[in-house]
């Protein structure tokens, strides 16, 4: 399923990757159990499995989407919640993500507009990670990104802390960005590196190729 994702939108690739091992360095410095970061792993990898349902000529649009444009892409987390009722999928970490991914602290997010603890852990520290994801890759509308993106979107997570963003999730992701413990990430899973289909090789596979200088 995400490499279908992947074909439907190619800039999901080296996303997918990073989200994944962004959120596992969070959960793991955090002490989860390897079955919560297992789950948590698989959901990362869907969370955006509801684009499957959106035309190809608004999730590849270069230019800004109309507000007509953009409900239809809100709707993603609806219909990705339901692909993973279809498909049996009971986890309720892997279903939280999915469907709450977008949900922001203040209830500006969407598609429920929930606030505070209403948004699962789980989800809370997700959007904290995609939204540094997005705005540190390429997209359809942006196919430059500067050397400092990633300070300036530390800079934005911090400055939405406790209004958009979780503040414990926003915390530990900066002090594992500053430690260095993400470097490894940003450098071989970028947009620029040639990936390989998610899913395709093992997990000690990717440890020993991302290690190597």
């Amino acid at each position: 399923m995400v490499q279908q994702i992947e074909a439907k939108d190619l800039s999901t690739a080296a996303h997918t990757w990073r989200v994944v091992l962004y959120l596992r360095a969070l959960l793991e410095a955090r002490g989860a159990s390897h079955e919560q970061i297992f789950a948590a792993t698989q959901g990362a990898a869907l969370h955006d499995v509801g684009k499957l349902d959106i035309p190809d000529e608004i999730l590849q649009k270069p230019a800004r989407l109309t507000p007509e444009e953009f409900e239809v892409i809100e709707q993603h987390a609806v219909t990705g919640y339901a692909r993973m009722i279809a498909l049996d999928v009971e986890d309720e970490t892997i279903l939280d993500l999915v469907r709450y991914h977008h949900e922001k602290m203040d209830g500006s997010g969407y598609p429920f507009h929930l606030k505070g603890e209403e948004i699962p852990r789980i989800a809370r520290d997700f959007a904290v990670i995609d939204t540094f994801d997005a705005m540190t890759s390429h997209r359809p509308y942006r196919h430059k990104v500067g050397a400092d993106a990633a300070e300036h979107a530390l800079d934005v997570l911090i400055e939405a802390k406790g209004t958009k963003y979780d503040p414990e999730s926003v915390e530990l992701f900066a002090s594992l960005y500053h430690s260095g413990a993400l470097d490894y990430i940003l450098s071989y899973f970028n947009d620029a590196a040639a990936l390989p289909a998610y899913g395709s090789v093992e997990d000690e596979e990717v440890t020993r190729s991302i290690r190597v200088d």
